[in-house]
């Protein structure tokens, strides 16, 4: 397996060659990015994936998304230091630790035990835990109990923006969300200004289906 020296050496090419070279500038995001071993939340079979330039496989049937959506997403965010978002789907638990990393106060909910389990010691092994709370639960209409948030991140594709996530946005919040069939989304950026919402669609993607009421049927 590829030491510790190696790997930092991967991570700073991927963020040169599949961020930058593919127009993501927000400095923050980058340098979270060039920072966190991704390579952390992969089990050991498939750490040599770490930064390829793909979704790789997890537990559950699940998926850590490829560095560049990753990124992207995270972008389209723009969350500020202090600032508490919404994770829907926490599957490696690596999208919570680049918030957290960024400031953010991260609640994740996540389906699958199991990979909550995995995606809490993960997070606790790199000193991110206190930043991330992860719930079990069906989170595909959100958690309107600890709400509102300044962000929303869904790691999954719904047919829909789900009206319930829109409620639970404060005033002046950003829903990141893949929205389409199963097998096509478009990465669509919502924003919420008093009762209106601003769409902007970010471009063609895939995702795990997001599984409940606010997604499709399992």
């Amino acid at each position: 397996m590829a030491g510790a020296e190696e790997m930092a050496g991967e991570r700073a090419r991927m963020v040169e060659r599949q961020l930058v070279a593919r127009d993501i500038r927000d400095e923050r995001v980058l340098e979270a990015m060039g920072t966190i071993p991704r390579e952390a939340f992969l089990s050991e079979v498939d750490r040599g994936r770490a930064y390829a330039d793909a979704a790789v496989g997890i537990d559950a049937g699940q998926t850590i998304s490829q560095p560049y959506m990753v990124a992207r997403m995270t972008e389209l965010l723009a969350i500020r230091p202090g600032e508490r978002v919404l994770e829907l789907g926490t599957g490696s638990g690596y999208q919570a630790a680049v918030l957290a990393t960024l400031g953010a106060e991260v609640l994740s909910l996540e389906r699958h035990p199991e990979l909550a389990r995995q995606a809490r010691a993960r997070l606790d092994d790199l000193g991110l835990g206190e930043r991330v709370r992860i719930q079990v639960a069906d989170g595909s209409l959100g958690d309107r109990a600890s709400g509102p948030y300044d962000g929303i991140i869904v790691t999954a594709a719904a047919p829909a923006v789900p009206q319930e996530l829109r409620d639970q946005l404060a005033e002046g919040g950003r829903l990141v969300i893949p929205v389409g069939a199963r097998d096509l989304q478009t990465l669509l950026l919502v924003e919420r200004h008093g009762s209106d919402w601003i769409e902007t669609p970010h471009g063609g993607c895939i995702f795990v289906p997001l599984i409940g009421p606010g997604g499709f049927p399992e």
